[in-house]
């Protein structure tokens, strides 16, 4: 069978035309067409689960690539770890995981890695596309080996906004598990600088730039998210009402 526009759109029209029954009902429409829950919901429909987001070619990487957020933690604790190169600094996996990891940059340096050049979407407006090397979530995850209870992984950062609050967010396990979805080291072919995330920061591709946490320091799989932060899931999430799914 040869799959064309056409056939793609009747397709889509066809399920959305079924979901919108379900969505007649009061509840349903009620819990289904909040933003958040709308958005995530019309994009894992239409959309595979695995689908990719858009790669693009080392001619189309954007000359400077811009620092989204904070461009420096600049607390007592991530200062030392700079000066240190980064040597003392380690990355923890715990929570909900039967195997609890701590890993150092040279081991995730070591690990089996991912290129891919993408598109880096901030909520600001503005974009640019670069090149990530880093290495698959998923990986990590199967090594620390998460239990049946887990469905969320949260991330927690150096960054304490200025304001003594370490800067956090948190996806699905249909993301983290994702193939693009990588702890990145590097950009352009050069370690992370500080500006945009050293040492380790997440690229989920298929979402906007503020659930593209820096500074990693700990990786934290949990069953819900009403103890993470304020309850939403994410720092903007819960001080700004962004939404918790950001999916482009």
């Amino acid at each position: 069978m040869i799959l064309t526009r056409r056939t793609l759109l009747l397709g889509a029209t066809a399920t959305l035309a079924g979901c919108d029954r379900i969505a007649r009902q009061p509840l349903a429409r009620d819990i289904l067409f909040s933003a958040d829950n709308f958005h995530q919901w019309a994009q894992r429909t239409i959309m595979a689960r695995d689908a990719l987001a858009q790669e693009f070619r080392p001619d189309q990487i954007s000359p400077f690539f811009r620092a989204n957020g904070t461009a420096n933690p600049n607390t007592p604790t991530y200062k030392a770890l700079w000066r240190s190169g980064f040597a003392d600094w380690r990355l923890r996996v715990d929570g909900l995981v039967t195997r609890p990891l701590s890993l150092s940059l040279s081991q995730l340096h070591a690990l089996p890695h991912r290129e891919q050049i993408t598109r880096h979407d901030c909520v600001e407006g503005w974009s640019a596309i670069g090149k990530w090397r880093g290495v698959p979530l998923k990986l990590l995850l199967d090594g620390a080996g998460l239990r049946d209870r887990a469905r969320y992984i949260v991330f927690h950062c150096a960054d304490d906004m200025g304001g003594g609050t370490a800067y956090y967010e948190s996806i699905d396990l249909i993301d983290a598990f994702h193939p693009q979805t990588i702890l990145a080291f590097a950009l352009n072919d050069r370690p992370l600088s500080v500006a945009n995330g050293a040492p380790l920061r997440l690229r989920v591709e298929r979402q906007l730039g503020y659930k593209q946490a820096k500074y990693l320091m700990r990786i934290e799989a949990v069953e819900s998210l009403l103890s993470i932060g304020r309850g939403k899931g994410g720092f903007w999430e819960d001080r700004a009402n962004y939404d918790w799914y950001a999916g482009i």
